[in-house]
């Protein structure tokens, strides 16, 4: 991949920067990542997509103090389960002190970095929480 193919590659996973999921027509159902087969439904799954509005609720974390090279400057810093208000749930960077986090904390969305790829040192974004 080279230099001016990178930011297209990124722009081709909606997910990582819409919160794209799928939900099932048949049984109500929201998946993130997205699926094309709906675990209940199997063979009746009538998929479409569906865009979350990323607001949800810490279910549980934890508060990384040794991290590897490229987060070290982050640290200390709160990882978190969150689950959706649709329903999924996703692992994801609470941007706060880590003192204002704890489980049933809500949070929503915000686009940020979340890192360096390659040689070159490409820079990829994608979703992040904070408190509400």
């Amino acid at each position: 991949m080279t230099m001016s193919t990178a930011p297209r590659f990124w722009r081709h996973i909606p997910q990582r920067y819409n919160l794209i999921g799928t939900h099932c027509v048949n049984c109500g159902e929201y998946y993130f990542p997205p699926r094309e087969i709906c675990p209940n439904c199997r063979r009746d799954t009538v998929m479409e997509d569906y865009k979350f509005e990323g607001t949800g609720t810490v279910v549980t974390y934890t508060v990384i103090h040794n991290a590897t090279e490229d987060f070290e400057r982050q640290t200390p810093y709160t990882l978190a389960i969150i689950r959706l208000d649709e329903g999924p749930r996703l692992t994801g960077q609470v941007m706060a002190d880590p003192d204002d986090v704890e489980i049933g904390t809500k949070v929503k969305p915000i686009f940020r970095i979340l890192g360096k790829g390659g040689e070159k040192g490409i820079i990829y974004y994608g979703t992040k929480f904070v408190p509400v």
